[in-house]
């Protein structure tokens, strides 16, 4: 099921399981579940960043800790482009505003074939002056959904993990997971108790695609592909003060650039005007 809000991925059930953590048709979407994240992916450091030689500052949409957070069109309502039985066809525009005064459309595509669902987001500069941009998809996957994330195996092909600040979760630096083992899932293990709200980069892949997977002890879950126009994704074990939703998913969101990327400029897409940028990633049943 598809939500109109934010392009948001709202249930997905494969042989009647769920594949991610659903929610309501009449419920406020909680922690992004499902939602497409544009113009970024992830933080913007205190809201703050430069671009084309002009300081700018967005409003800080994670007050908690002082960043900009997932973007600009969480909340939009997008219009129906294309509904077909295989196929949804989505598509908002972010009109200039303080901040991010650049009009790019979003089109969301979402298609159903025989290696699962297909998640395709498209930028298209609408305006007269290039547009920084990155996008991502905020999925919790479900392994099973009687378990939790400790019960569950995460493979994560993965050889550099981005550290953050323990309060702000600010971006530090690529670190090698050989220094922190209790983030290497190179080689399929339990998760556990461990803690991860963090972006990986250096994505081992076969034909150009790098696969994350989540699974019982039995083998069945969910797997999340991307190619190389994502080269990060954010894993997040949805550590929650709230027992009903604590880390009942894994977040997996493959991203076409790090957080705070349009501070640092690391893999940002400048949408020229009248240029277009797509990314992808597809969701299957294992």
């Amino acid at each position: 099921m598809i939500a109109s809000v934010g392009a948001t991925l709202r249930s997905l059930t494969f042989e009647g399981r769920d594949l991610v953590v659903p929610f309501d048709a009449d419920e406020v979407r909680p922690a992004y579940r499902g939602a497409t994240l544009a113009p970024w992916p992830n933080r913007v450091v205190d809201g703050r960043y430069a671009f084309g030689g002009v300081e700018r500052r967005l409003a800080l949409s994670e007050p908690e800790r002082s960043h900009a957070l997932h973007g600009l069109v969480a909340w939009t309502e997008f219009a129906d482009r294309v509904v077909a039985d295989d196929r949804v066809v989505l598509a908002g525009v972010i009109e200039p505003q303080t901040g991010y005064p650049f009009r790019v459309e979003v089109e969301v595509e979402y298609r159903l074939d025989a290696d699962g669902l297909r998640q395709t987001v498209t930028g298209r500069n609408l305006g007269t002056d290039a547009a920084p941009w990155g996008t991502g998809p905020h999925p919790y996957l479900v392994a099973d959904p009687a378990e939790r994330v400790d019960d569950w195996t995460l493979t994560l092909p993965a050889s550099e993990v981005l550290t953050v600040t323990d309060d702000r979760l600010s971006p530090v630096a690529v670190e090698p997971v050989d220094a922190h083992p209790h983030w290497d899932f190179r080689d399929t293990r339990r998760l556990g108790d461990v803690f991860i709200d963090h972006a990986f980069t250096g994505l081992s892949r076969a034909g150009g695609i790098a696969e994350v997977r989540v699974q019982t002890a039995s083998g069945a879950g969910v797997a999340i592909a991307f190619d190389e126009g994502c080269p990060w994704v954010q894993v997040h074990t949805a550590d929650t003060p709230v027992e009903a939703t604590h880390r009942i998913g894994l977040a997996v969101e493959p991203m076409t650039c790090p957080p705070d990327a349009f501070r640092s400029g690391v893999d940002l897409v400048v949408l020229q005007p009248g240029g277009a940028h797509a990314a992808s990633w597809t969701i299957s049943a294992l």
